[in-house]
């Protein structure tokens, strides 16, 4: 299979890849050239940007992708009243207006083959609301309306959609968000049912999962891997 991974050079994305990257040809992309090229397929392409963005949407439609995992996010931490446009921008194109145009790409060699996985990376943020990080949760939230739609819309064409919610994950951009916030990470952990962080490694288990044909009846879902922390502290 040719699985595309955006944001692929850390965290989740990276541990995704080296998940799949066995029995698979990896096309990876990211704004990093120099950790991109440790990967033989790769794009480097700035999601907010574009143009670049539609050169990468020519270069799934060229390679035939037929798994695309939107993984890729920005994160800004910052009460509503302290915002400015430009982070409104830099938010939603990152995060819901470049899957959302990536997977359009991908989707006619997918009808053709009748079959695809369009698996989208969103945060627990979009479910239950993040407060200082409204911009976060709101694009992540239009993230997962987005899969439930085109999940029906494609179903037909044996092409699943998904979203996978991760809570706080144990990955640099995750730490640094902790760092961002009013709390501490050990008041954080309190409020966490099982008190630690989610691993990358377990986000890659349920990609490997959502692509397999054993799970080919599962789309249009949002799921919570958040070691319990949607359920309430």
């Amino acid at each position: 299979m040719n699985i595309l991974i955006t944001g692929a050079t850390k965290g989740i994305g990276k541990a995704i890849a080296e998940s799949l990257s066995d029995t698979n040809t990896i096309f990876a992309t990211g704004r990093n050239q120099k950790l991109l090229s440790s990967y033989e397929n790769y794009f480097v392409c700035d999601l907010s940007k574009q143009e670049e963005l539609e050169k990468l949407g020519e270069y799934i439609s060229q390679n035939k992708i037929d798994i695309l995992i939107n993984n890729a996010g920005e994160y800004i931490y910052s009460k509503i009243d302290e915002i400015n446009y430009s982070q409104i921008e830099e938010i939603i194109s990152v995060n819901l207006k470049a899957p959302l145009f990536l997977t359009s790409k991908a989707i006619p060699y997918m009808k053709e083959k009748k079959w695809g996985r369009i698996i989208n990376i969103g945060s627990i943020s979009g479910v239950m609301g993040e407060a200082g990080a409204s911009l976060y949760s709101a694009s992540k939230a239009g993230l997962i309306g987005g899969t439930k739609a085109l999940a029906l819309e494609l179903a037909e064409f044996g092409i699943t959609v998904n979203t996978i919610n991760p809570g706080w994950v144990d990955t640099q951009m995750g730490n640094e968000s902790a760092e961002e916030g009013d709390w501490t990470k050990e008041e954080l952990l309190e409020c966490i049912p099982q008190r630690r962080f989610v691993t990358p490694k377990e986000v890659a288990g349920m990609v490997k999962y959502l692509i397999s044909d054993e799970a080919k009846g599962v789309t249009g879902q949002s799921i919570n891997l958040c070691a319990g922390l949607s359920v309430g502290c």
